[in-house]
């Protein structure tokens, strides 16, 4: 009821007609209009009185009637009647035709009222489409906006997360491994304010520029001491001489040695010596070259040691060898050593050899091309000789010795290597590389070989799946071991170290002595560098190891001549070409940083004319062989290649090494330019070096003083190569400079 009534009181909705029902009713409006009108019009005329009849023409007037004659006032009122009946009716004509203007006017007034109501009606419903697809596309905002802040708490929780994990493994390394927390240096308001009006070392550009000072004279201070201080030059050849006898005999007291009628003859030989005056020679002795092995002293050493730059860090370190047939390696060997052309023996071979006879531990850190792999292929064969032959009794304990390398082409160059020599003993290498059927290596395996050579991660595959076992291997040599731990290949060795046998471990204490017929692992690690991963590698698996450092380490040798020349990316391609075009017929290496621009750079090299192969990690075993022996014999006289071909291989007789991309690391350059100047002979490497390379702008600098290379006056003169990345510089900085921070 309430509903009914409610719809009682509700107004009449306005009801639309279309344009056929208005032109109906219009229609009939008009012949409603017409038909009233035509009505009044004879209600008029039956209104009006009738005037009488006229009389007959001719006849009697009526009877009764006195016929009375019409004059003109009465014409005049009947016309006058007659104009306002025409007036009437031209008004209400006038009026007829006003009302049907009007009733036309309110028709149209009705349909534009129509349709503005439909076009307001159109526009209100697009307004309500318009209003509800903005909110729709404000609601989906909203949702995505919800999902991105959901999606950036999740990620600020993972990063939290790690960053906890990370917090946890620093303190667990803390805790077992010790840190050392760099201290941050305050500068004080005094040093930070303070005007500087010396020069700086930095400011000195006299060093780069001038070529006079890339070789100063240094001041030799005994040097000609006597003649200009009145002091006696015979005498003090005498005291020298006194007291060099006096210090070898306290030192014969004190081991027990007796006095030998050799020895006095040698004292008296001295002895006149020094009695001579010689104006231009003030040497007492003879050169350690001139002497026998017998002759030697302790001074003939020292010498020795600093002709060649060797360095050693440890205790009871054997004499270095001077030549080949004083070693005491077996007569096969010296014969394999002889026909293949070795005369003398490297500073890296004199020094480790001797070590590796006595089966001590060694850390070799060796310039790049020195000599590494006989240093440590020769004492193995020598300890392989002196045990019993692999025989179907023991070839299933496994080889004796396992060298393992971090690219598989310084694997097999050290296979050729060691092949080189073990093919005179009889002793059986087999090379354990990934590319390769991993069944055909572990049947070589199973029938029996002396010496592995293997990367690592094959090796540990073999290791895992039982094709191979160390139960018997003694002897392990890691080469370029900081490569193998860049490369991630930790702990794949540290599996390989944890499957030999551990019971032959030297004693941890320095001062016992070894028993020379018991046999003990003996451990050999080679390496450019020595960076923190390597040394706690050492501290592990090595007993009381002598490190030999030969030179400076991670400097390149001084036969090579570095070239550094600062360029654009776009002028690079045509100087690789006129550098390249200039050495003709000799070989070049060319340097990229990944697979995709040394295959760019080799196809441009191609289509220049030139005979480029490549090298990179992206190709097949088979196909980087055949890049290889390609390259050494001369068929193709530029290869492209990767930081893959940057450590250990050697490939003779390298004319250029060309880095078109700058390495990351000062370490790699090192390994890079390596490639050249090899065996004692003499190299160039050319780097295009770019404002991009900013991060090796301060090592490099450093290096090409050291080798006393020529610096260019951009690099020189440019921020980065003032002070190392990460380091706080002596002085306050100045407004406009860069200061690197390490985050």
């Amino acid at each position: 009821m309430k509903r009914s009534a409610d719809a009682m009181t509700e107004p009449a909705k306005p009801v639309f007609l279309t344009k056929a029902e208005r032109e109906r009713l219009a229609l009939e409006r008009r012949q409603a209009a017409v038909s009233d009108q035509r009505r009044t019009a004879l209600d008029l005329l039956q209104s009006l009185p009738r005037p009488p009849p006229p009389p007959p023409a001719g006849g009697p007037p009526p009877s009764g009637s006195n016929p009375a004659p019409r004059d003109s006032s009465d014409r005049d009122r009947d016309r006058d009647r007659d104009r306002d009946r025409d007036r009437d009716r031209e008004r209400r004509r006038d009026d007829d035709s006003r009302r049907d203007r009007d009733r036309d006017r309110d028709r149209d007034r009705d349909r534009d009222d129509s349709s503005r109501r439909d076009r307001d009606r159109d526009r209100r419903d697009r307004d309500r489409d318009r209003d509800r697809e903005r909110e729709r596309e404000r609601e989906r905002d909203r949702d995505r906006e919800r999902g991105d802040r959901g999606d950036r708490e999740r990620d600020r929780l993972e990063k939290m997360a790690e960053r906890e994990r990370e917090k946890e493994l620093d303190a667990i390394k803390e805790q077992y491994l010790g840190s050392k927390k760099p201290k941050k240096r305050v500068i004080k308001p005094s040093e930070k304010f303070r005007f500087s009006f010396d020069w700086e070392n930095t400011e000195d550009t006299s060093r780069d520029m001038n070529a006079l000072y890339q070789s100063p004279h240094e001041a030799r201070l005994l040097f000609g001491r006597g003649f200009l201080a009145g002091i006696d030059r015979r005498e003090q050849k005498k005291v020298a001489a006194a007291h060099e006898k006096e210090t070898r005999a306290e030192l014969r007291r004190k081991a027990g040695v007796e006095d030998r009628p050799e020895d006095d003859a040698v004292d008296k030989k001295k002895a006149a010596a020094a009695e001579m005056y010689d104006a231009f020679d003030m040497r007492v002795d003879r050169h350690w070259s001139e002497k026998a092995l017998e002759e030697m002293t302790e001074r003939d050493w020292r010498i020795f040691r600093e002709d060649f730059n060797i360095s050693y860090k440890g205790s009871r370190i054997p004499r270095p060898m001077r030549k080949w047939s004083e070693s005491k390696l077996g007569t096969e060997l010296l014969r394999a050593i002889d026909k293949a052309g070795y005369e003398k023996p490297s500073p890296i071979q004199m020094a480790a050899i001797p070590l590796g006879l006595q089966q001590r531990d060694v850390i070799g850190i060796a310039e790049t091309g020195s000599g590494k792999t006989a240093a440590f292929v020769l004492p193995m064969l020598s300890y392989i000789t002196r045990l019993p032959p692999i025989s179907e009794e023991n070839e299933a304990e496994g080889p004796y010795a396992v060298v393992m390398a971090p690219t598989r082409e310084l694997a097999q160059q050290i296979e050729e290597e060691t092949v080189k020599f073990a093919t005179y003993l009889g002793i059986k290498v087999v090379s354990i590389v990934g590319g390769q059927s991993i069944e055909e290596q572990g049947f070589k395996i199973r029938q029996g070989c002396e010496i592995v050579i293997a990367t690592p991660g094959r090796l540990l595959d073999c290791l895992e799946r039982r094709y191979a076992v160390l139960n018997q291997c003694n002897y392990v040599v890691l080469d370029e071991a900081d490569r193998m731990i860049d490369m991630g290949f930790e702990p794949q060795v540290v599996g390989v170290l944890d499957a030999m046998p551990s019971s032959n471990l030297k004693p941890e204490n320095e001062d016992e002595e070894l028993d020379e017929k018991r046999i003990y692992r003996t451990t050999y690690m080679f390496s450019a560098t020595m960076p923190p991963a390597v040394e706690r590698l050492a501290r592990k698996y090595l007993r009381n190891p002598v490190v030999v450092t030969i030179g400076t380490a991670g400097k390149a040798t001084d036969l090579i001549t570095q070239n550094v020349i600062m360029v654009k990316e776009s002028e690079k391609m045509p100087r690789l070409q006129k550098i390249l075009t200039d050495l003709g017929d000799k070989t070049a290496i060319v340097f990229c940083n990944t697979k995709k621009t040394a295959d760019m750079r080799a196809k441009d090299l191609d289509k220049a004319g030139f005979r480029v192969t490549t090298l990179h990690g992206g190709k097949s075993q088979d196909q980087r062989e055949i890049s290889l022996d390609g390259f050494r014999n001369r068929r193709f006289n530029v290869l492209v290649a990767t930081d893959v071909a940057g450590r250990g291989i050697d490939i003779p007789d390298v004319a250029h090494v060309i880095n078109y991309e700058m390495p990351s690391s000062v370490d790699t350059y090192t390994h890079r330019i390596g490639r050249t100047g090899r065996a004692g002979k003499k190299g160039v490497a050319t780097s295009f070096v770019t404002l991009e390379n900013t991060d090796i702008f301060f090592d490099l600098k450093q290096m090409l003083i050291q080798s006393n290379s020529p610096v260019p006056p951009e690099l020189a003169r440019h921020e980065a190569s003032k002070f190392k990345p990460g380091s706080i510089p002596d002085r306050p900085p100045r407004r406009n400079d860069t200061v690197f921070a390490n985050h």
